[in-house]
């Protein structure tokens, strides 16, 4: 008798061993190649995630590579290389905010004034740096609309995410992008007018696109044309 409740024990232990190792797996481990790889529960409880940035398309958009766990740049690496990167990164739209539109992309026509230097701009900020984002939901082109922070130089890395950069304020400041007005936007924990101030903030002082106090035509008008 006493055999066999050690060995139900044992049974029932093994049990929970195992369904707590998947549940660790899923949650904390398990990489997420791709936006098809991010499911409802994900979007749902708005799950965090943190990755490389390995490419910029657009001035409001990007590539993420995601780290899970621990033990990047020791022994575990972030591919380079474009074929071994195909498949694998998430396509990251920045919530909140809309870049002029770069030539070609969706429209197949001319870059809009400035779009270059958001560009530009995107690229020397994010491109193979490690990056926080809350995951909410995804848009008509496939792509995962999220909050994107930077941790800030210097802080350890548990202290990224608590003391991040908001990336998507930073570029409201710098004039590389308008507020995203349309509905269904998400602007994080700052909300609608926090983004709003910053955008007339950047106008009055001629920062970015605002250089000569105002834009012919904004990304929103851009594409509703």
């Amino acid at each position: 008798l006493l055999v066999t409740s050690y060995t139900a024990v044992a049974f029932i232990a093994g049990i929970a061993t195992g369904t707590c190792g998947v549940f660790v797996w899923n949650r904390w481990l398990r990489r997420i190649r791709t936006a098809d790889w991010v499911t409802p529960d994900i979007l749902t409880r708005r799950r965090w995630v943190k990755g490389i940035v390995t490419s910029v398309g657009d001035a409001d958009n990007f590539r993420l590579y995601h780290t899970p766990g621990i033990g990047w740049g020791l022994f575990r690496t972030v591919p380079t290389l474009a074929k071994d990167l195909k498949d694998q990164t998430i396509h990251v739209r920045i919530a909140g905010v809309d870049a002029p539109e770069v030539g070609g992309g969706h429209f197949g026509r001319p870059s809009q004034p400035h779009a270059e230097e958001s560009l530009f701009w995107l690229k020397n900020r994010l491109e193979g740096r490690l990056v926080y984002c809350q995951l909410i939901r995804k848009d008509q082109y496939g792509r995962v609309v999220a909050v994107p922070l930077v941790p800030r130089p210097f802080l350890p890395s548990f202290l990224g995410k608590r003391w991040a950069s908001p990336l998507a304020l930073e570029m409201l400041r710098a004039g590389t992008v308008t507020t995203y007005r349309q509905a269904g936007a998400e602007y994080g924990p700052w909300g609608r007018e926090t983004f709003l101030r910053i955008e007339a903030k950047a106008r009055t002082t001629r920062q970015g696109m605002w250089k000569y106090g105002c834009v012919g035509e904004t990304p929103a008008e851009y594409k509703r044309r």
